[in-house]
């Protein structure tokens, strides 16, 4: 079990080394999750002298007023016998202290660092670890002593940042409340067990302890008080006699003291039949094997809260991308690995893996043969247009059987008049796969972790769009003219010929033909107007498909990837020059990472061996 403690010590260490201990944060972290000792008292209830007699050192800053200005956190690790014992503060880690009154000064000093030579005082908490064969394995936590007024030089708001401070670590579910209280004193008034019933009632996770038993009132005893009639709490309270300040100035060893205090309880008729419960050594003993089974009881806890942290910090560091090789070939290999994936991603959009490419086929499948459809033709089959154009046609000789030349002008200047549709199917592809492209970059993880590379990636592959528009346009619009240079003949043969509905030549040139033979030729020509946009409706498409949707996905960033491998070195690290908020961010959850897989494994291997 003690293997269990030390775990927990060592990952608390790693925790706050980290800065993974928020005390202000909303989440769970895995300090949270640890159970730990939280010392609380009133001022001069005692509470430094319970702490240097469970160590056995004198080791902490004395005096009046408020002496504990920061929380101080305790790990106590116990080494072999016969090794020198020592303190090692987080804050230097490399410094080990074997004098103790150096232990002391260095408090006072990292105090005073945090907060001045003041009264005022500091959530912020020093770590302390002593390493001694004269310890058991433990971990508490020393907070401010309580106090109900503020003296000269501190705020009217410290009686309430202290209760506050204090109240941030015990109402944690997984903290102990070891609630020191003096015996000289009304328990009714003791700070301890006012706050400490506050975040538990029940007194299921409260730890009493009574100090200056020896100094009660002549005729009084603390009987009632530590046999839970005073005040029930779940585990038995303990008493503690502590060296008096006459021992401190005599320097009394801690060796000393202790045997006089079991001499006390022994030998003193009201507290001979708990004095097996009583003293220093029996609060660290119990301590200590208190702290063992709660842990033990919420490793299934702290194993789940750690599985999930884990996936979380993967999923984030994922999310971050990797960190980029220094040499120049190892970042020219990450943009175009880079590349590649963006590339895969805009495919995937377009092949319907992603969505997206739908909207294309929706262009030709609907927007197009509507655009067909709202073609109006009035304009070029009037009356009048009609006539204009089969007598311009005829020049100055009337045509003989069917008047050939102003069929052709007409039908040219009928479907000029598609050229628009078909322009608008290549804009509104090209705008769509502009679209996908902005989505697939959006998408790409890799390029949100690197601006730079993202806008010339976005940029490239805009300009290949544009290029590839062009020549869709080009070729689709080269259609359009293709079926205005050469009609089909077979159309016009299948039609029935009627000479005599052709014009007289007796008349007059612009009185040639009647209205009938003229209507009856923009019916033939719309009707072959009409059957060549059924042939571009299927044209078209093609066409486009071939030009932009077929060679985006062929070649979107071919000219990236030519003029990516001629620039210099120094503009290739530009393109992979990222947040350095970023860089500090994957830096620490890579941290946390191993800190969170390392305390992964021991736990497993102490809960499995169970």
């Amino acid at each position: 079990m003690e293997n269990l403690i030390s775990l927990v010590n060592k990952i608390q260490r790693a925790c706050t080394a980290l800065g993974d201990h928020g005390e202000a944060t909303a989440l769970p972290t895995l300090w949270d999750s640890l159970p730990a000792i939280a010392v609380v008292g009133g001022q001069s209830s005692g509470k430094s002298s319970v702490l240097e007699s469970v160590v056995g050192k004198d080791f902490l800053p004395r005096g009046s007023g408020i002496v504990t200005r920061r929380p101080l956190v305790l790990q106590l690790q116990k080494i072999e016998e016969g090794s020198r014992e020592y303190g090692e503060f987080l804050h230097l880690p490399k410094k080990k202290f074997y004098d103790f009154a150096a232990v002391r000064k260095e408090i006072q000093d990292e105090t005073d660092r945090e907060t001045g030579r003041s009264r005022m005082i500091s959530s912020v908490p020093i770590h302390l670890s002593i390493y001694s064969p004269n310890v058991v394995n433990l971990t508490l936590i020393d907070l401010p002593g309580l106090t109900k007024v503020a003296v000269e030089g501190q705020p009217d708001s410290i009686v309430h940042d202290i209760e506050d401070m204090v109240r941030s670590y015990i109402e944690k579910p997984n903290c102990i409340i070891l609630a020191i209280t003096p015996a000289n004193q009304d328990l009714a008034t003791s700070d301890a067990i006012k706050i400490s019933r506050e975040v538990d009632p029940n007194g299921e996770r409260t730890i009493g302890v009574l100090t200056k038993i020896d100094l009660m009132d002549k005729g009084t005893d603390a009987v009632d008080m530590l046999e839970g009639r005073a005040y029930k709490l779940k585990f038995p309270w303990i008493g503690v006699v502590n060296r008096s300040q006459a021992d401190i100035n005599k320097n009394v060893d801690m060796i000393a003291a202790r045997r006089s205090e079991r001499d006390y309880f022994s030998n003193t008729p009201e507290y001979r039949h708990l004095a097996h419960r009583m003293g220093s050594e029996h609060l660290a003993k119990m301590l200590s094997k208190h702290l063992e089974t709660v842990i033990q009881s919420k490793i299934p806890g702290i194993q789940s809260l750690i599985n999930k942290t884990i996936a979380e910090l993967e999923a984030e560091l994922s999310r971050l991308g990797k960190p980029i090789a220094a040499e120049d070939g190892g970042k020219l290999y990450a943009i175009m690995e880079i590349c590649r994936s963006f590339d895969q991603i805009f495919k995937d959009h377009l092949d319907g893996v992603r969505p997206g490419g739908d909207k294309i086929y929706n262009v030709f499948d609907n927007q197009l043969p509507a655009a067909l459809k709202r073609l109006q033709f009035d304009k070029q089959l009037s009356m009048e247009n009609i006539r204009k154009l089969i007598t311009e046609a005829d020049g100055y000789q009337p045509h003989l059987i069917a008047p050939e030349q102003g069929y052709r002008r007409l039908i040219e200047s009928t479907l000029t008049t598609i050229r628009g549709p078909a322009e608008a199917a290549v804009d509104t592809v090209h705008s769509l796969l502009k679209d996908l492209v902005h989505k697939a970059i959006s998408e790409t993880l890799e390029l949100k972790q690197y601006p730079g590379l993202r806008a010339e990636v976005g940029s490239a592959a805009i300009d290949s769009l544009d290029r590839m528009r062009e020549e869709s346009k080009k070729a689709t619009l080269q259609l359009v003219d293709m079926e205005c240079g050469y009609l089909t003949v077979d159309f016009f043969r299948k039609l029935p010929h009627d000479v005599d509905k052709g014009g007289n030549p007796t008349h007059s040139l612009f009185d040639r033909y009647n209205d009938s033979y003229l209507r009856r030729i923009g019916t033939t020509v719309l009707s072959y107007v009409h059957m060549v946009c059924a042939t571009l409706r299927h044209s078209i498409p093609k066409s486009i498909v071939y030009c932009q949707v077929r060679e985006a996905k062929r070649s979107l960033l071919d000219h990236f990837f030519t003029e990516i491998g001629k620039i210099e070195p120094k503009r290739l690290s530009s393109l992979l020059n990222e947040d350095p908020a970023v860089m500090e961010r994957r830096g620490a959850l890579a941290k946390r990472l191993e800190l969170y897989r390392s305390a992964q494994d021991e736990i497993d291997a102490v809960a499995w061996s169970k």
